[in-house]
């Protein structure tokens, strides 16, 4: 029986794309080809949740990453960066009615210190779980195993009784590793039906 619902965040309750946000910067396609590279597309970027770096080491390392004539749009890009950001309309909805029906729910979330900091209070569904892991904080990122055990040990719960749901199958593949029941998220809709299954066994 399922108890423990756990979430990851971008992508499954708050929307990220860096695509529509640079082009709300106004770069040019060149630009945002450039960017892309040196930063969001840049394996760089996903030390950004890791928590070791500190703002202007990674900032250095992003310029570094690109060409000089992109260094002003790329410090910007990064400074802006939590505009890639915003709740999805569903989000609340569907985290409170399940805490409504008694689940204990979770968040498992590759996230830097920055970008937390910027768009915490558009987490209007954090007051319904019971217990957050973002990677900043613990200085581990999904897909490594040791995430998932934090989370479990930390809250004593069992890996039988509990799902995760994620966008990236690599995150879902590493939770199944430990014994917890996965889900893809590839819409509301989908993973909203492939849980309902799984509540119901």
């Amino acid at each position: 029986m399922i108890k423990n619902i756990i979430f990851d965040v971008g992508n499954v309750l708050m929307d990220y794309d860096s695509e529509a946000y640079m082009i709300r910067l106004g770069f040019d396609a060149d630009t945002r080809a450039a960017i892309q590279a040196a930063m969001f597309g840049n394996p760089l970027w996903n030390e950004t949740d890791r928590g070791v770096m500190t703002d202007e080491e990674l900032e250095e390392g992003f310029v570094k990453n690109a060409p000089s004539k992109y260094e002003d749009a790329v410090r910007l890009a990064y400074r802006r960066a939590s505009e890639t950001i915003s709740l999805l309309p569903y989000a609340v909805d569907w985290v409170k009615s399940l805490k409504e029906r008694g689940y204990h729910l979770y968040v498992l979330s590759n996230y830097s210190r920055k970008i937390y900091e910027e768009t915490k209070d558009q987490m209007k569904f954090l007051p319904y779980i019971d217990y957050a892991v973002f990677s900043y904080q613990c200085r581990l990122i999904k897909p490594d195993p040791a995430i998932y055990r934090h989370l479990l040990n930390t809250c004593g719960l069992d890996p039988r009784e509990t799902v995760f749901i994620d966008d990236r199958p690599e995150n879902v593949a590493a939770a199944e590793g430990e014994g917890i029941h996965g889900i893809v998220f590839s819409s509301k809709e989908q993973a909203q039906n492939d849980l309902e299954k799984l509540l119901e066994k």
